[in-house]
C-alpha cells in the first residue's frame, strides 16, 4: 500500500513538473518591440515623463496666461492661446497622436520650476530663457525661439535704449525672471520694481509707477499691441534663447520634444506658427 502510494505520488509530481514547464514555455515574455526612427515610443516601453503622459493619455504643460502672442487667457472664453500653446499642441500630437490631449496649467517666472520639480506639470513652455544656472535644476530642449531684452515705454518717452536708463529711472519687470537680473547688471543705477507677473508689471507701468517695463522684445510687442499708447524701443541688449524645460535627467522625453521641434522646422510648420503669432519669419 505504501509502495503503491509512493509511485502514484511520484507520477503526479512528474506530471506537475511537465505541466509547469509547458506553461512557462507558453507564457515566455518576448522582447519589447522597438519603433522606427522618428516614431513615438509605444506606451509599454516608455518610462519617466513620457511613460506618465502615455499612461494618463494627456500632456500637462505649464504656460503663461498673461503674455499676448505667447500665452494669453481670454477672460471671456477662458481659452488660452499663443505661440507657446501651439508648440505644446504639436508635442501632444507627436506623443499621443492628438493635439487636444493637453492640459494647460498657469505658471509664472517664479513658480514654473517648482511646479515642474514637484510633478504638477510635465514640461514648461513659457518663454523660459536657457541659462547655465537653470540647467542645474532642469534639462532643456533645443532652442525653439530667440528673443532679446528691450523696453516698453510711453510713445512720448525720451527712452530709446539701454543708454537712456540712468539713475532715478524706474524700471518694472517680473519676479524670478532673467530680465530683472539683466537690468540690474546692465543699468545698476536704475530703480528696479518687481511684480508677480508681467500683467501686473504692465498695469503698474500704465499707472505711472515706472518709466519703462523690461523683458524680452517678443513679449513687449504683444503688450504694445494691446495698448497703442506704448512702443517698444529699438534694438536689444541681450540674447534670450527660449527652451522647453523638462525634469532633470529625463533624456527620453527631451529627445521626444526635440524630435517634435525638428519635424516642425523641417516641414515648414514652425515658420507658419511664427508668422501667425509674431508676424514675420525669424532672421537667419
Amino acid at each position: 500500500m505504501k509502495k503503491k502510494t509512493w509511485k502514484s505520488m511520484a507520477g503526479l509530481g512528474l506530471a506537475v513538473l511537465l505541466g509547469a514547464t509547458a506553461l512557462t514555455a507558453c507564457t515566455r515574455t518576448e522582447p519589447a518591440a522597438t519603433g522606427k526612427p522618428g516614431e513615438s515610443l509605444p506606451a509599454a516601453s516608455a518610462s519617466g515623463t513620457l511613460g506618465e503622459i502615455k499612461k494618463r493619455d494627456k500632456f500637462v504643460v505649464g504656460v503663461k496666461y498673461d503674455l499676448n502672442l505667447f500665452g494669453l487667457k481670454d477672460p471671456g472664453t477662458g481659452k488660452v492661446e499663443g505661440f507657446d500653446i501651439d508648440i505644446a499642441k504639436a508635442i501632444a500630437k507627436k506623443v499621443l497622436g492628438d493635439e487636444n490631449k493637453i492640459e494647460l496649467k498657469e505658471v509664472t517666472s517664479k513658480t514654473r520650476i517648482p511646479m515642474l520639480r514637484n510633478g504638477e506639470i510635465d514640461a514648461i513652455i513659457a518663454t523660459m530663457t536657457v541659462t547655465e544656472e537653470r540647467k542645474k535644476e532642469v534639462d532643456f530642449s533645443d532652442i525653439y525661439f530667440m528673443a532679446g531684452q528691450s523696453f516698453l515705454v510711453k510713445k512720448d518717452s525720451p527712452i530709446q535704449s539701454i543708454a537712456d536708463i540712468k539713475k532715478g529711472t524706474k524700471v518694472v519687470t517680473a519676479k524670478g525672471s532673467t530680465s530683472a537680473a539683466n537690468i540690474r547688471e546692465k543699468a545698476p543705477e536704475a530703480t528696479v520694481l518687481e511684480f508677480e507677473n508681467y500683467a501686473e508689471a504692465f498695469t503698474a507701468l500704465k499707472a505711472g509707477q515706472g518709466d519703462a517695463l523690461t523683458t524680452d522684445n517678443a513679449l513687449l510687442y504683444g503688450m504694445a499691441k494691446q495698448d497703442p499708447n506704448f512702443r517698444v524701443t529699438e534694438g536689444a541688449f541681450t540674447e534670450e534663447p527660449y527652451g522647453i524645460a523638462i525634469k532633470k535627467g529625463d533624456e527620453e522625453f527631451v529627445k521626444a520634444v526635440n524630435d517634435t521641434l525638428k519635424e516642425l522646422k523641417a516641414n515648414g510648420e514652425y515658420d507658419k506658427l511664427y508668422e501667425k503669432w509674431i508676424g514675420s519669419k525669424p532672421k537667419k
